[in-house]
């Protein structure tokens, strides 16, 4: 992917202009402004039937689209996926089959969070 793609991951604010400030003027990928410092992106693994097993991601920010992180998986993983909105956790991304190193990998590359911030789960 280019860094043209990856800044797209991050959505647009439509009044920034208004309001003075956006989630895209806070810096390129891998700056300080697109990183979270409190709260940890959970990735765990659960089985399914059988072998199959679903990975889940929970934690991302909402200056993320979740959508287009999803569609980037997608392409990155060769995997299908979906957003699923939990009444607890809020947007959860679902990916197919064991995924966890490959998504902790691909959150650190561009830049959304560092390895303090990622809690890998699963047996």
């Amino acid at each position: 992917m280019t860094d043209q793609n990856i800044i797209n991951l991050r959505s647009a604010d439509p009044f920034a202009d208004v309001t003075g400030s956006s989630a895209l003027d806070s810096g390129a990928p891998g700056g300080a402004g697109g990183q979270r410092s409190s709260n940890l992106i959970h990735i765990r693994i659960q089985q399914r039937s059988g072998k199959k097993t679903l990975t889940t991601v929970q934690g991302i920010g909402e200056e993320f689209d979740k959508k287009r992180l999803l569609r980037a998986f997608k392409k990155k993983f060769a995997c299908n996926g979906t957003v699923v909105e939990h009444q607890e956790y809020g947007e959860v991304i679902q990916l197919q089959g064991d995924q966890r190193t490959n998504v902790s990998q691909f959150l650190k590359e561009i830049g959304i969070c560092q390895t303090e911030q990622l809690k890998v789960h699963g047996f």
